[in-house]
């Protein structure tokens, strides 16, 4: 197999240029021998020196910027291994490290990742080319860090070449989840898609909407953007700006975007909360600047400087407004505060970055707390040359306690533990004093299955390589003068909600919504958001819902529909009402009214029958047909009233069924006896011998009865049985519902109406026929006047109920029933009971017989003229005629003959007194 050797890049570097990595060993920043060794990648500095001259020589150029935080990050990782190799967690195998510095440059990590590659004991520090990397046995097993996603990223895809393990402490990148990519990441942190998600709903808790961005622009940056960006859509967050930040400060164009970012944040008045997704040396550019304009907002910290003490050190923070972040949950750290008091102890032949922290300590002295942070930060390498490296002569280590961000001192920790328990499962029968005793892809599929206890709970790598744990929701406060990092609340990342450890706590929470960020102000409850042209949602308008529609939440975007059968609402509303329910109550002024008329009508049918009972044997009474009949007449009156109160009161079953069955049968019963009675009359004074044989035979009174009723029971039965009416909601009135009877089938109700109509049609042609009946009794005038009162009522009643709604409705019903049953029941009877009263003189036998004769003698003289038509002067003819039948003998036996001039002789019959008196007897008997 064809070997190419990769030298590791540690380049001879010019004599005129101070460089001090002279050889590979030159480029380790801390080692420690072991039996197995474990890499460390750290960018103890924030950025890497690039030379001036031209042309670019491909040299690995010295560091500036030391990160006092990612320092102790190593001296955590060191102490880690110490107390493992002190313990009997390896039985006696001891761990080795060598640790790197990245300068958070990834050309330089990928130079320390070669390193890794290389071959144990390899004299060369070659990286062997291999097709299968199965029995490669590289320099070191497993590799911790890196600080920063963009260098992880790149390193972790050439570990991948030999399944080296790598666990993170800090790098975030959701991307970094992705196993088929990075199949040999693991990370002690949850992915930024929970920190995302966190910071959007403290921005959701908070009533904020309308906010703006600034990130680095690198993989980390951009990643955490688009994770965030995501998290805010779903929680109706909009994001007015983003400002994009160059990921390296020497960058040209670093400055002018910085005052580009703060020109923005000063023009967008309405944004007052600014999530920020950057490095910390990049927070220091910014808010320097924004300290010098003036600028006050609520800045979301990510995890990457919620933490940073040397930011919250910074002369006039509170400047700024109020800091809330992000880190990540911390657990026990006292055994390394105590391995950093103890740190001047420790040798620094080994450890590069302990002697530089030594050299930065004696260069910075004489500087008070801010101003020796800042000195150490703005030394370089190169400078650090010409010190003597001699030891300070205080060793302040009260300025790395300070300084310790306990969740990444934690998670540093953390993975050095994880790695040594996958390691502790691989030598469990394997004797790993011998460096070839396992692969690093052996010690990969331990570390998936591997569990850590911490804080007395077990933690593992889920699917993705990401150890799931808890935030600390970090407030900066300012207490006795100085700024100060407070855990505010726990965010639970799978639960997704804040925990409070007190009442305090929590009131510092909900004062963060004293702040208002938001494109439009919040719509109240009755109010809902109308999207304007603005491209953003938050950016809107609060229109009041309408009619029938309410919102009872702030910021609604859609208002929720009433049912519209049962609830209204108004313009504006926050709720729904139930609708009021109405029926024609008891208690209503109208419906007692009406039963006061129904009532009224009882007691005059009750009374008219009293009278009629005293007074059985009176013409007048035997006149009107006996008193069977009359009962009859007025038990059907009384039932007509009785069923108004049906219509009355909240509608059943029962009433709809009964109230138009009841009054169906009891007007067809009223108008058949009635009936029956026209053509008595009329059969009675009926001098036409065709008309009298006619009405012979159809005045049968029971039978006609009988059939006229039976056939409305019928009728009114198949309409209970195929189409009964029902209990019916109306709600054709907005605001209410009218609970009314629907008649079933609007057919059968006026198939009902117009049976009845037919027969009162009926008795009103043979009444009217009989009007001129004698003067003392007229009945058929009566009955024909009563049949036109039912008539108009219930013309008048049809366009009326067709037109009408509500809960009067049924009332009209009523007024028609009542104003046709008053005027039969008044025609009917009032005028009999007058005479029965008051005209007692003509409520006597012979009275009656006297005025039967008279209109019997009247009509008889005329039948002798009924044949011939007269004009005007027929009076004086007739007169003429008369006298000539009295004086002349040309009449025999009662004959008459005369003749009218030009026309031919007639003949004419006069009736004898005799036959006048039998023929009033004969009136008086069939009446």
């Amino acid at each position: 197999m064809a070997l190419v050797l990769f030298l590791v890049p540690c380049f001879v570097v010019g004599m005129d240029m101070a460089f001090s990595c002279q050889d590979a060993d030159d480029f380790v920043g801390a080692s420690s021998p072991g039996d197995i060794i474990i890499g460390g990648l750290f960018a103890v500095h924030s950025e890497m020196l690039h030379p001036d001259e031209e042309p670019i020589k491909p040299v690995i150029q010295n560091c500036a910027g030391f990160e006092i935080q990612v320092f102790l990050q190593t001296l955590a990782m060191i102490h880690a291994i110490e107390t493992i190799n002190n313990s009997t967690l390896l039985s006696g195998v001891t761990l080795g490290y060598e640790i790197y510095d990245t300068c958070a440059e990834v050309t330089k990590a990928m130079a320390s990742a070669l390193r890794f590659l290389s071959k144990f004991n390899s004299s060369e520090n070659a990286v062997e080319f291999k097709c299968n990397y199965s029995d490669y046995i590289p320099r070191v097993k497993a590799v911790t860090g890196a600080s920063y996603s963009e260098v992880s990223m790149a390193v972790s895809r050439l570990l991948a070449l030999q399944l080296i393990p790598q666990v993170s402490p800090a790098s975030s990148a959701e991307i970094l989840s992705d196993k088929i990519r990075f199949p040999s990441f693991f990370r002690t942190i949850p992915s930024d898609f929970h920190q995302t998600r966190a910071m959007t709903h403290l921005i959701y808790e908070s009533g904020w909407n309308w906010i703006g961005v600034i990130a680095t622009d690198d993989d980390n940056g951009r990643f955490a953007l688009e994770s965030f960006g995501v998290q805010a859509m779903v929680n109706n967050v909009c994001i007015a700006f983003k400002e994009m930040l160059p990921a390296y400060v020497s960058d040209s164009t670093f400055h002018t975007k910085v005052d580009r970012a703060i020109e923005k944040i000063v023009k967008e008045t309405g944004v007052n909360v600014i999530v920020v997704f950057m490095r910390q040396f990049h927070v220091l550019k910014l808010f320097k600047k924004a300290i010098e304009r003036n600028v006050n907002k609520i800045w979301i910290a990510s995890d990457n400087w919620s933490a940073a003490v040397k930011i919250s050190t910074i002369p006039n923070i509170r400047q700024l407004g109020t800091v809330v972040g992000f880190g990540f949950k911390s657990g026990d750290i006292s055994s390394f505060q105590e391995f950093l008091r103890n740190l001047h102890e420790k040798p620094t032949e080994n450890n590069k970055f302990l002697r530089e922290y030594i050299m930065l300590l004696s260069v910075c002295a004489h500087l008070e707390y801010h101003d020796f942070q800042t000195c150490i930060a703005n030394q370089s390498q190169d400078d650090l040359l010409e010190n003597d490296g001699s030891k300070p002569q205080f060793w302040r280590d009260d300025f790395l306690n300070a300084n310790v961000e306990p969740g990444f001192i934690h998670r540093t920790m953390l993975a050095v533990y994880a790695i040594a328990h996958a390691i502790k499962r691989q030598c469990k029968d394997r004797d790993c004093k011998d460096p070839s005793a396992f692969t690093p892809w052996e010690l990969l599929e331990e570390l998936k299955h591997v569990t850590v206890i911490d804080a007395d709970k077990e933690v593992k790598f889920d699917s993705n390589g990401d150890m799931s744990t808890s935030y600390d929701v970090l407030l900066w406060k300012e207490i006795d003068g100085h700024m100060e990092i407070t855990t505010m609340a726990e965010y639970d990342a799978e639960k997704g909600g804040f925990i409070f450890e007190d009442e305090e706590k929590k009131k510092d929470f909900l004062a963060l919504k004293k702040v208002q960020s938001t494109c439009s102000q919040h719509c109240r409850p009755g109010q809902v958001k109308k999207v304007t042209e603005s491209p953003h949602t938050c950016c809107y308008e609060c229109v009041y819902c309408p009619e029938n529609h309410y919102s009872n939440q702030t910021d609604m975007d859609y208002c929720h529909r009433c049912n519209n059968k049962t609830y209204w609402a108004p313009i504006n509303s926050t709720t729904c009402y139930r609708k009021t329910i109405y029926f024609l109550a008891w208690t209503d002024w109208f419906a007692i009214f009406l039963l006061f008329l129904s009532a009224f009508g009882i007691v005059l049918v009750l009374s008219i029958c009293v009278i009629f009972t005293k007074n059985l044997d009176t013409p007048v009474v035997k006149a009107s047909g006996g008193l069977t009949v009359c009962y009859i007449i007025l038990f059907s009156h009384f039932l007509i009233f009785l069923s108004t109160v049906f219509f009355i009161d909240v509608p059943t079953e029962f009433k709809c069924k009964t109230r138009q069955a009841l009054f169906g049968i009891s007007f067809t019963l009223c108008i058949s006896c009635i009936l029956i009675k026209s053509l008595k009359i009329l059969l009675a004074f009926s001098f036409d011998p065709k008309l009298q044989n006619f009405l012979k035979c159809m005045y049968k009174p029971i039978p006609t009865v009988v059939t006229c009723t039976g056939i409305q029971v019928i009728i009114c039965t198949s309409w209970l049985i195929f189409r009964t009416p029902f209990v019916n909601q109306n709600f054709s009135i907005p605001r209410a519902i009218i609970l009314e009877c629907n008649e079933g089938s609007i057919v059968a109700f006026g198939i009902m109406l117009g049976y009845i109509s037919a027969l009162a049609f009926i008795c009103f042609i043979f009444a009217f026929k009989g009007r001129k009946l004698p003067e003392n009794y007229n009945e058929a005038k009566f009955i024909t006047f009563g049949m036109l009162i039912y008539f108009i009522a219930w013309i008048v009643f049809i366009p009326v109920y067709a037109t009408t709604f509500g809960k009067y409705l049924p009332a009209v019903e009523i007024i028609v029933v009542l104003i046709s049953n008053y005027g039969i029941l008044c025609c009917t009877f009032l005028p009999k009971c007058y005479i029965i009263i008051y005209k007692q003189e003509t409520n006597t036998k012979s009275a009656f017989l006297k005025m039967v004769y008279t209109y019997s003698s009247k009509s008889a003289g005329s039948v002798a003229v009924s044949q011939v038509s007269l004009d005007s002067k027929s009076s004086s003819l007739q007169a003429t005629i008369t006298d000539s039948c009295k004086t002349e003998n040309d009449s025999v036996n009662g004959n008459c003959h005369f003749q009218v001039p030009g026309q031919p002789l007639i003949k004419g019959k006069v009736l004898p007194i005799n036959a006048t008196r039998t023929m009033a007897r004969k009136r008086v008997a069939s009446i």
